[in-house]
């Protein structure tokens, strides 16, 4: 443990992180940098600050990471219409790398050895963090606290704090019984009631969105404006990547969208339930699904869904900074030169319904598609003997005795 001079943590000013700012200093003896991401959670991140100060720290970061998170994570992702296991927006997960990347960073610039997060060892999170920084800097020692202490409950936490003097804010208010972490992209829910996945969630743990029965009774319209496959304008106005994620969150959680009650595979093995807030991401993964129905190549389209499970895997598990992730961004990247155009949509308690889309670089031709006269731009009779030569195989087959009958 001496060999560790000068760490970086990964610091909220919450109970964990305060303790383990205190731990570190103790246990190994080093100096500590605290590093306070804000990526859109909703909580004031300047307190972390005067704490971190309290307790001797003289080098503190505090970065708004609101807008790179938006345009360097979250649209590459959405891109790839990225989904996991057929339903997570992966809010979580893609918060991680840019958290990693920020520490390293942090750590070059400042001369630090080590980095430690208060990831626990039954999480993910502790994959994906621990990936990046080794994929960034291949000789950084990490340091992850719940992996080594024996502080395996709030109870010995908060006794912790209190022999230290640790300045910890006891809310008279009750706490809430979730585990719980936002940022721009979704807010998270574990434990409490969800641990028995029998039990329904309650409907006064949603921070973000109003139910869909209580959402208004006239839906709300949108125009989503798209260049390169990312949305730079809403009902004609540009905004920058974070002002259009936040304001879809407004408006998508007012009409009760993006509500999501899941059990999930996690990467260490387990078995895990979590709800999870993502009104923005809902509304962003179906308008970009209908302006590339109208721009893509249907094999490139195709392909891009046969290829999106693995990304998203790889997304999950931590590999974002994996040469194997980077390849495929390049190939999906590539496949959104022509997905520009607008995207209408309906919002109505709760769905998104896609009412119309337009791009000068359509593939769509009305000429072709319509059901009344085309002017000989399709010749029907071609069909016979597209299908019958599509057929061949099995009708050689047959004719050989092998019926599926």
């Amino acid at each position: 443990m001496a060999d560790v001079n000068k760490v970086v943590l990964a610091y909220s000013g919450g109970l964990d992180t305060s303790v383990i700012l205190k731990w570190l200093q103790d246990t190994y003896n080093c100096e500590v940098v605290t590093f306070t991401a804000d990526l859109g959670q909703g909580e004031e991140v300047e307190p972390a600050r005067a704490k971190a100060q309290a307790m001797g720290v003289k080098e503190i970061y505090i970065d708004d990471l609101r807008e790179e998170f938006v345009r360097d994570f979250v649209f590459p992702m959405f891109r790839a219409n990225t989904v996991y296991e057929g339903e997570y927006l992966l809010g979580t997960s893609i918060a991680r790398p840019l958290i990693a990347k920020r520490l390293i960073e942090i750590a070059n610039e400042t001369g630090a050895d080590a980095i430690s997060h208060g990831a626990t060892g039954k999480g993910n999170d502790q994959v994906r963090f621990e990936l990046g920084a080794y994929a960034l800097k291949p000789g950084v020692k990490v340091i992850a606290p719940w992996r080594e202490w024996d502080l395996l409950s709030r109870e010995k936490l908060m006794d912790y704090a209190e022999k230290h003097g640790i300045p910890i804010e006891r809310h008279g208010k009750k706490k809430s019984p979730y585990s719980m972490d936002a940022n721009l992209l979704h807010i998270s829910y574990e434990g409490g009631v969800l641990e028995d996945t029998w039990t329904e969630h309650e409907e006064d743990m949603w921070k973000w969105s109003v139910s869909p029965e209580n959402a208004p009774d006239q839906a709300t319209y949108l125009e989503l404006t798209f260049r390169n496959g990312d949305i730079v304008a809403i009902d004609g106005v540009d905004k920058s990547p974070a002002t259009v994620l936040a304001d879809l969150n407004r408006i998508g959680g007012a009409n009760g969208i993006g509500r999501l009650d899941i059990v999930e595979n996690r990467y260490v093995g387990m078995k895990s339930r979590g709800c999870y807030e993502t009104p923005g991401g809902t509304i962003m993964l179906r308008a970009h699904r209908a302006i590339e129905s109208i721009t893509l190549d249907r094999e490139v389209a195709h392909l891009k869904d046969e290829l999106m499970p693995k990304y998203a895997s790889l997304i999950y598990t931590g590999y974002w900074w994996s040469p194997e992730r980077i390849m495929l961004q390049r190939m999906i990247d590539a496949s959104q030169v022509n997905v520009n155009g607008v995207v209408r949509l309906k919002l109505y308690k709760g769905n998104v319904t896609v009412v119309g889309r337009k791009s000068d670089d359509s593939l769509f031709d009305a000429n072709i598609a319509t059901f009344e006269e085309d002017g000989g731009a399709y010749n029907q009779a071609d069909a016979a003997g597209f299908i019958k030569l599509n057929a061949l195989r099995m009708r050689i087959a047959a004719n050989k005795g092998r019926s599926l009958l």
